[in-house]
């Protein structure tokens, strides 16, 4: 089978389609046929083996565990194995593979039966596959900050993949909310659904007198002071990306006087079975902006790299 592979760590040029072994399914796996898959924010750093503490996972010297990228999946089950109960041949399926080996930018890949779930109907292939990490990373991250109608939320990088997502459901549970990104970006922030966009190239939204009740961040590009002068008292500042210096220092102040700083430890899958429904009433809805072909993997990290994507950017396998 076809798969991006790439042999040591670095940027999108070290990424390779080569001819590689198909696999075959344990007896509590799923063989998926992969129509479509995501680039995210993991999958760029575990591309340069950055922060160190991804190596853990891959390799410390070079990949090795992960050796194939690609956690976002969707796709047509091929087979299953003996032990599995929800699944057979011919369902159309769809999850993270985040916790159990990647691989999604693949023809085939094995995976657990836990880690997938029926996709919708109402979803093609492209579009489920921009579901399962962006959406669920805004559910759990909002979830966190505890979300309420009424209250006001400030998402900061919204014009990307989770942040669009966060727009969306805050609306839905009745929310205010602000988004925050670059100049690119303000239309789509708009058609999401936000009452309020800032261009961070012209106003300092730490600076402009306005608190909130929650902030989302995606970038964790300013510092902790400049978050708790833009939090209103009993404010919470939730962390879902950004700088692993950024994290460090988020991790060692979880309290600041009454406001409180949080760090989201991203679940696959949580929470997935509720998206489906938002997905399903029409309240939620991925948005793409880029399509790339699996022989073009790596120029869709580089696009994803520049930091203009505005939504997900989705790697499509359907005509291999």
């Amino acid at each position: 089978m076809k798969a991006v592979v790439f042999h040591r760590y670095g940027l999108p040029d070290v990424l390779a389609l080569e001819e590689v072994e198909k696999p075959s399914p344990e007896d509590d796996e799923v063989l998926v046929n992969v129509h479509a898959s995501c680039i995210n924010s993991w999958d760029w750093e575990l591309l340069q083996g950055v922060p160190f503490l991804n190596r853990l996972m891959a390799g410390i010297l070079k990949p090795g565990k992960i050796k194939i990228l690609g956690c976002d999946i969707a796709g047509r089950v091929e087979a299953v194995g003996k032990k599995v109960k929800r699944f057979q041949p011919g369902d159309e399926v769809f999850g993270d593979l985040s916790s159990c080996g990647w691989g999604g930018f693949a023809e085939y890949v094995s995976a657990p039966e836990k880690a997938l779930v029926l996709k919708p109907a109402c979803l093609t292939f492209e579009q489920a596959a921009a579901v399962p990490q962006a959406a669920l990373l805004a559910l759990q991250g909002l979830q966190k900050g505890k979300i309420q109608p009424g209250k006001k939320v400030l998402i900061n990088g919204a014009g990307g993949g989770s942040g669009t997502f966060a727009i969306q459901i805050a609306k839905d549970i009745g929310a205010e909310v602000t988004a925050v990104d670059s100049t690119e970006k303000l239309e789509i922030m708009r058609s999401t659904g936000a009452d309020h966009v800032i261009d961070y190239t012209q106003e300092d939204f730490t600076k402009n007198g306005q608190q909130y009740d929650l902030i989302f961040d995606n970038a964790a590009n300013r510092s902790l002071s400049d978050y708790k002068r833009a939090l209103n008292p009993g404010g919470v500042h939730v962390m879902v990306g950004g700088q692993s210096f950024s994290v460090l220092k988020t991790m060692l102040v979880s309290v600041t006087g009454s406001r409180k700083f949080g760090l989201l430890l991203h679940k696959a899958n949580k929470g997935l079975d509720h998206m489906i429904e938002l997905l399903e009433a029409g309240k939620v809805m991925p948005v793409i902006d880029r399509r790339y072909p699996l022989s073009e993997v790596a120029d869709a990290f580089r696009y994803f790299g520049a930091g203009h994507a505005k939504g997900k950017i989705v790697i499509t396998l359907e005509n291999l």
